[in-house]
């Protein structure tokens, strides 16, 4: 993809800009939820305001990075824009609970393209040697929605409709729509193209089987729309999902053009950095929630200021996000990776030794230590994966690198979830409970700590050396 320098630097704020809908969107909602569903008297239905959002986003991504390689990254980003802009529109308007819940599955199926294609652009306009810099910049950006979703979120709530939380996104998404149709320009081979139809809807119904059954279980108590783990309606949605993604890997090892291809999981990068990103997001997620919880639960912080909680960790998320970026181009992958969940291991060791006796300032320093360890990891394996392929399948790459970081994240929030009710229903105190809790993560840390030492010395080569090694 041959690009104007003036062009690039258009591409990359509309590609800011996107991000910054996908990052802000989650937490902003969040802090708004109450308000809304007290307006919508919707209460039994809170959580699916945001699991639907989940579904559809996931199980979509590595769709979307396929349709990508097959029909070019501008038509599928832009498609995913206007479906979460879309969204966004009708949620603002929605009257009812159940009208949110259907405008936020369409919102969350825009949000599926958004992150992996716009990485898949970063890959395919910076070169290698600057690459790394800006996915760095990425993770800035997030991190930073990450703090002010929450405050914006507040404020809006207070001082204007709630319909505002998302009518926000219009005017930051039309721009970047904008911006990208005009700016980013690609050429795509007239070759026909061919859709593994049966793979992306086999594919499909597995992923969301298995996420309905991590949002539907994991209570030891029946609560309405809830059940416990072992009941037959849980089991019968993970046999469901286990079976289908036994018969999609099948369908992928004949189909002509697979929507995942299955030698993209030879490339060493690509393997073990899909189990490191799946088990550290496990770990990440587990963080971000409980923190807020032992804080406010067994300190006694106020509540009204739980939304500012994590601002140490994410601060220092911003730091070692911001470094990763700068050493991507001198080092292998692993010589950032490992230092840095270690780090976060330790992070996680000093969280699992709270009590109630442990003081504010020794909680900011936990967080500190853990964001350091945490902010550099995703940029890096998202850079290792799309690197590690040509052109051609680099949407696919990034896409499944991202899937497997975002299931990651929900599976471990409802492994969590299941270990502290059930600690609590054992009689455990909340801080002993939450103990519990932070030594899991500490266990997924590990295990993605491993995964990041088997990725072997891939690292990001430059351009220059490409060049060198094809003359």
């Amino acid at each position: 993809m041959s690009i104007d320098k003036p062009k690039i630097g258009l591409i990359s704020t509309g590609l800011l800009m996107g991000l910054i809908l996908a990052s802000i969107d989650q937490t902003i909602v969040s802090t708004a939820m109450p308000t809304i569903t007290k307006e919508l008297r919707g209460i039994s239905l809170y959580s699916w305001v945001f699991s639907i959002y989940m579904l559809t986003s996931t199980a979509s991504m590595p769709i979307y990075g396929k349709l990508a390689d097959l029909f070019g990254r501008r038509k599928m980003y832009l498609l995913g824009l206007f479906l979460f802009l879309t969204g966004s529109l009708l949620c603002g308007m929605a009257g009812s609970i159940s009208d949110l819940i259907v405008f936020r599955g369409i919102q969350g199926l825009g949000a599926g393209a958004l992150m992996p294609i716009a990485f898949t652009i970063v890959g395919d306009i910076y070169p290698p040697e600057t690459r790394g810099k800006f996915m760095g910049m990425f993770g800035t950006v997030f991190a930073v929605s990450s703090i002010v979703g929450p405050a914006l979120g507040g404020y809006i709530t207070e001082n204007l409709n709630w319909g505002w939380i998302f009518y926000i996104n219009l005017p930051i998404g039309i721009p970047a729509f904008l911006i990208i149709a005009s700016a980013l320009k690609e050429s795509i081979s007239k070759e026909r193209k061919t859709i593994d139809w049966l793979g992306a809807i086999t594919f499909v119904i597995a992923i969301v089987a298995i996420l309905l059954a991590l949002v539907l279980g994991g209570n030891d108590q029946v609560s309405e729309g809830h059940y416990p783990l072992d009941s037959l309606q849980i089991i019968g949605l993970f046999c469901c999902g286990g079976v289908l993604i036994v018969a999609f890997l099948w369908i992928e090892m004949r189909a002509k053009d697979p929507i995942i291809p299955l030698h993209l999981f030879k490339i060493r990068v690509i393997a073990f950095g899909n189990i490191a990103g799946f088990f550290m997001s496990a770990g990440m997620f587990g963080a971000i929630i409980y923190i807020p919880l032992f804080v406010q639960n067994v300190i006694g912080v106020n509540p009204s200021i739980t939304g500012y909680i994590l601002t140490p960790l994410m601060l220092s998320v911003v730091v070692s996000t911001t470094i990763a970026g700068r050493l991507m181009n001198k080092v292998s992958y692993r010589m950032i990776l490992v230092p840095s969940l270690t780090l976060m291991a330790i992070g996680c060791l000093l969280l699992s030794q709270m009590s109630p006796d442990t003081t504010k300032f020794q909680i900011v320093l936990y967080m500190i230590i853990t964001g350091l360890g945490m902010g550099s990891v995703y940029p890096t394996l998202g850079t290792a994966a799309q690197s590690a392929v040509d052109l051609q399948t680099r949407g696919a790459a990034t896409s499944t690198s991202q899937f497997f970081r975002s299931i990651g994240g929900t599976v471990g929030v409802s492994l969590l979830g299941s270990l502290l009710a059930q600690r609590i229903a054992s009689g455990n105190e909340m801080s002993h409970s939450l103990n519990s809790v932070f030594l899991l993560c500490l266990i997924f840390v590990c295990i993605s700590l491993a995964g990041c030492v088997c990725m072997g010395n891939g690292r990001l080569v430059p351009l220059s050396a490409i060049k060198k090694n094809a003359s």
